[in-house]
């Protein structure tokens, strides 16, 4: 089975190339929604997160209080190790679950959307890699406008990150959103036929799509 990854940064738009994939008949994996299942109330890495970081990162049903969660990690390194401590390995073997049950099922290929890929050393698990670029000004535009985040926030979340431009040369192709959505559903459609050919032969070469980026 043809592994694919579908990484980007903050607001560059990774969710909806990942749906233009899915609407074609793709099957997309999102590791964000492993990693929400995996800290459900009640998990072990529910009951760990509260020992670890106290009651005051849950709201009042007990569910971990995300967005408040997100706003210390993402300024405090210390405390952002210590949730992923907690949070990736439980992820890491959910995906591996998934992937297995899918390959099983006899899947050609899987897209897995892994907005950490790089960060977290993941690439060398997939055997091709999607790229969705957006400049800075627009993954801050949607990051405060549709996240609702503040500007301390972002700033922490995209630091977080390697910049967009370093993960261009890694990416075997490179899907550029930062204008309309007509012309990034395009590059998908250009894409996905190539992906089913390779998922056949296993073979291919590094494309881009978008070869007048940075």
């Amino acid at each position: 089975m043809l592994k694919i990854a579908i990484t980007g940064g903050a607001g560059s738009g990774k969710s909806t190339v990942a749906r233009m994939f899915k609407d074609l008949g793709a099957p997309v994996l999102d590791a964000d929604a492993a990693a929400r299942d995996a800290v459900a109330q009640g998990t072990p890495a529910w009951e760990e997160i509260r020992r670890e970081f106290g009651p005051d990162f849950f709201g009042p049903d007990g569910a971990l209080d995300r967005a408040k969660m997100a706003a210390l990690v993402f300024k405090d390194e210390n405390a952002r190790q210590r949730l992923n401590r907690i949070v990736h390995p439980r992820v890491a073997q959910e995906m591996a679950r998934l992937l297995a049950e899918l390959e099983q099922a006899g899947a050609p290929l899987v897209l897995v959307e892994v907005p950490l890929l790089f960060e977290l050393g993941l690439a060398a698990v997939y055997d091709r890699i999607i790229l969705v670029f957006a400049d800075r000004e627009t993954q801050i535009r949607r990051l405060s406008g549709r996240d609702g985040k503040d500007p301390t926030e972002i700033d922490g979340l995209l630091q977080a990150q390697w910049p967009l431009s370093a993960k261009i040369p890694l990416a075997h192709y490179v899907i550029d959103n930062h204008g309309d959505l007509a012309a990034t559903r395009r590059q998908v459609e250009e894409i996905w036929p190539e992906l089913q050919k390779i998922s056949l032969t296993k073979s291919g070469k590094k494309v881009s799509v978008s070869p007048n980026l940075p």
